[in-house]
């Protein structure tokens, strides 16, 4: 018989139970709701995770000097003591295709005191404009104002200032270790207090003008420690550090061009994690879903004996009889994915743009310094609705299996006979 033959026999079964296809077809499409909204929370997370693990401060993508990154020595800038050209250097990572927005920093670490109050802090140089293109510190000023070019000036975090006990407009002492062998120290004035979430952050975090901070730390103007490259979306940071790689390698400079999958490898390896554990919801959901869908076939194959006894008694094979079930079982799994896309589609878009927001109820949740709000947003994405599209007809298939396998066991003249 034509292959079509057996697609017009399932439909036709459809529709003999008619509520029956519909409970059915139903349970499965909600397996499919339930799935892809799942697996769009879990990239929604995750991709906060990453998004704050990366905007917040690091960047997409970091140059250093290849020894700086295993103890952030601040003798180890780029190029060495010699420095580099470092406007070269911001107008390649500029060029490069990928790379949205690229900033000098200068590290550094010391004491800073108000009155009799005095705090361990980690001194973070930056150019205020070009810092704003890369990374989001700045943008969480809660209080005063950013840190100006030139001036003796700096942001600090809500916990520090908290601490220390002062307020946009106060003055404090820093006290640093020079590059020269010197002790740096001069006087600043708190332009703003800045709340990123992150406790370590606020709490031993002060924003300086980059060429404050080199004058403090005996730097030329030409030693920096790194530049902070952003990219439009994260996942494009390991091809866009390649590009940028060879773009600076003529430069001759004993450098690393690193993503972040390299620099923040716990949130690299919780986001493919997070991938690998979608299979997991998709496995569970459909597994529960498969024993109702296989039990109501299978009473629809009992119901047919008759049926089944009269097309074999009149020659049909007995795989002719289990592609007849098996046929069915496609198009209840087809039938219930349409119902499941349209059930679906405007739930995602409600969640996407209008998510839940638990953080009155559990607060913030951080992560190998990241930042994660327990905001139910389903972010977009083409794996979720396709693995459990697939997750929806493997189960439909394995449902009609042995139903098929019941269905050619049917002895036709014990059947006939209604035995």
């Amino acid at each position: 018989m034509p292959g079509a033959i057996w697609w017009q026999i399932a439909w036709r079964n459809l529709g003999r139970n008619r509520r029956r296809t519909l409970i059915t077809a139903g349970a499965l499409a909600f397996g499919f709701l339930g799935s892809v909204v799942m697996i769009g929370i879990s990239d929604g997370f995750t991709a906060e995770m990453v998004d704050n693990g990366t905007g917040v401060l690091s960047g997409q993508i970091q140059i250093h000097a290849s020894g700086y990154r295993a103890e952030r020595s601040m003798y180890e800038t780029i190029g060495g003591p010699a420095g580099s050209d470092v406007p070269a250097l911001l107008a390649a990572a500029d060029s490069t295709p990928g790379v949205t927005g690229a900033a000098p920093r200068v590290y550094g670490g010391g004491i800073v005191s108000a009155g009799d109050a005095t705090e361990a802090v980690v001194l973070f140089g930056v150019d205020p404009g070009r810092e704003a293109r890369v990374s989001r510190v700045l943008r969480t000023i809660v209080s005063g104002r950013a840190p100006a070019e030139g001036a003796r000036e700096m942001a600090i975090g809500a916990e520090m200032a908290r601490r220390l006990g002062v307020e946009p407009g106060a003055q404090v002492v820093v006290v640093a270790p020079a590059a020269d062998g010197s002790m740096g120290n001069d006087l600043f004035t708190v332009s703003g207090v800045f709340r990123s979430g992150l406790a370590d952050l606020d709490a031993s975090f002060a924003v300086l003008p980059i060429g404050a901070l080199q004058t403090l730390l005996g730097l030329d103007s030409g030693r920096i420690h790194e530049i902070a490259a952003a990219t439009a979306l994260p996942a494009m940071a390991p091809e866009a550090a390649g590009r940028l790689a060879r773009r600076l390698a003529p430069a001759g400079l004993d450098i690393e061009v690193v993503p972040w999958t390299v620099f923040s490898p716990e949130i690299a390896a919780y986001a493919q994690l997070m991938v690998s554990f979608s299979w997991v919801i998709v496995a569970i959901i459909f597994t529960f879903a498969i024993f109702g869908v296989a039990n109501t076939m299978l009473m629809g194959t009992f119901e047919r004996r008759r049926e089944f006894a009269v097309v074999r008694a009149l020659g049909t094979i007995r795989s002719g009889v289990a592609l007849t079930v098996l046929f069915e079982g496609v198009a209840l799994g087809l039938l219930a994915l349409v119902a499941g896309a349209f059930l679906t589609a405007p739930i995602l878009v409600w969640l996407h743009h209008a998510p839940l927001d638990l953080t009155a109820l559990v607060g913030n949740m951080e992560f190998s310094g990241a930042l994660v709000r327990p905001v139910l947003r389903v972010e977009y994405s083409l794996s979720a609705p396709v693995m459990s599209a697939a997750g929806l007809l493997v189960t439909a298939v394995l449902a009609a299996l042995y139903p098929a396998i019941r269905a050619v066991r049917v002895p036709p003249a014990d059947a006939l006979a209604g035995r």
